[in-house]
């Protein structure tokens, strides 16, 4: 592609009737063109996925018609008219959808894998994490617990003090794809994924047994933080986090993380009879005050935000002016071609817009109060699918969606959020149980 010419003024003349030793004004040009952006190419792995005979997804080929297993079809209609289809009646083909695809990716066991694309086909704490919130929130709480077993297991088979891998295999045997190493934030989503558990699963006998059955993934995941953290800052130990690169120095995305996980914890803690974490939350606001505030950047003394001051907003944290204008500041420069956000301000400048954090600022707008500009993003979204109907990974430049589709953490962000907007539906067809008490 031709590159643009642009014309700057250059060494300078006088002007007719200009007072003799004034300063000459630039009157003479040099032509200098100028490259345009060069944009991500990526493929859009497949348009979505059915439920075969076996109750397993599979990944639809972009263009190619597949059906669900008619038999998995009839469980899964029942499944939604058991729960919620939340938010507005508009978004309800986009929360329907969502549902479809996040039951599809939550494999037997609480097996929550992020994708059904090879190289997704694992499961990550964090993103699982946010499934069990989303299936909580929707009515599934018995689905949501199971999620929360699955990853206590991966948690005993392999970690590091407690402390969560970047990933794991879906087989449950706690295996690793690869040498990513462990990301301490896991641990802080956790914690809170047990407390929106909790918070939506009807009260009594059943819901004490199953927290109880959780006790050690709790347990161990504040005894983790605590492990990775330094008293007199109040910032932990330097670990990768949702970005997946080596780090040098703590990250508001591991601090948030850890805050969050540790502020939600609390009435958990209290019913099961442990020792609160009112000192570890102390520390951490300690450290994200005097580390990170007013700019809330990614890394301490930095000037580029990213996704992370996101994490200190509600529904995470309480509403705080300076988070808010950090947060706000981030998304103008996190800003992308094609409308939505980047994980970074920092990140490649490849024109490549990412749904799960265009799907975190939308949440955390909704549950701030800012509903026009949470149904913005939202919009954005849904106007962003496949055709088939799912969300993708990430939108290019030009608004094509490319990556691998669906999503489960988008999925889940979008449900959290529409959930936070109110006005859903229970029983999608038929007159089903009411949803868990909230």
């Amino acid at each position: 592609m031709a590159g643009t010419l642009v014309v700057l003024a250059g060494a300078g003349a006088c002007l007719p009737g200009q007072p003799v030793g004034h300063p000459a004004v630039d009157l003479s040009f040099t032509a200098v063109v100028v490259d345009p952006p060069v944009y991500a190419e990526i493929d859009l792995y497949s348009d979505g996925v059915v439920i075969d005979g076996s109750g397993l997804p599979q990944t639809v080929p972009v263009g190619a018609a597949a059906f669900d297993h008619p038999d998995r079809l009839v469980e899964q209609d029942a499944w939604l008219a058991g729960g919620t289809v939340p938010g507005p009646a508009r978004y309800a083909d986009l929360a329907e959808h969502a549902l479809r695809d996040l039951d599809a990716l939550v494999l037997p066991g609480g097996v929550a894998i992020a994708g059904a694309t090879d190289r997704w086909r694992y499961v990550w704490p964090r993103d699982a994490s946010f499934v069990a919130a989303a299936l909580a929130r929707t009515g599934h709480p018995t689905d949501a617990h199971e999620v929360l077993v699955h990853l206590q297991t991966l948690q005993q088979l392999r970690s590091s003090g407690g402390v969560f891998e970047a990933r794991y295999t879906p087989d449950g045997t706690g295996a690793v794809p690869d040498d990513r190493g462990p990301q301490l934030d896991g641990n802080g989503w956790v914690l809170w994924a047990v407390a929106q558990w909790y918070a939506e699963a009807r009260p009594g006998p059943e819901r004490r047994a199953q927290l109880e059955a959780l006790r050690p993934l709790v347990t161990t995941s504040v005894a983790a933080i605590r492990a990775n953290l330094d008293l007199l800052t109040g910032l932990p130990v330097a670990y990768p986090d949702y970005w997946e690169v080596r780090e040098s120095e703590p990250t508001l995305g591991t601090l948030a993380a850890l805050l969050l996980g540790a502020r939600a914890i609390g009435p958990v803690l209290q019913t099961l009879g442990e020792p609160g974490v009112g000192d570890l939350v102390a520390w951490l606001e300690q450290g994200a005050q005097e580390g990170f505030s007013p700019r809330y950047p990614r890394h301490p003394g930095e000037r580029e935000r990213d996704t992370a001051v996101a994490f200190l907003m509600p529904p995470f944290g309480p509403p705080d002016d300076a988070v808010e204008l950090a947060w706000a500041e981030a998304a103008a420069a996190m800003a992308r071609p094609a409308g939505g956000l980047a994980p970074g301000a920092g990140w490649a400048a490849d024109g490549v817009s990412w749904t799960p954090t265009t799907a975190v600022f939308a949440l955390t707008a909704a549950a701030s109060g800012q509903v026009d500009q949470a149904e913005s993003w939202l919009d954005w979204l849904d106007a962003h699918r496949t055709p088939r109907g799912a969300l993708p990974e990430k939108v290019l430049a030009d608004g094509s969606p490319s990556a691998v589709a669906p999503l489960a953490w988008t999925c889940a962000l979008v449900l959290l959020t529409l959930d936070e907007l109110g006005g859903g539906s229970s029983g999608a067809w038929t007159s089903a149980a009411a949803p868990a008490a909230r």
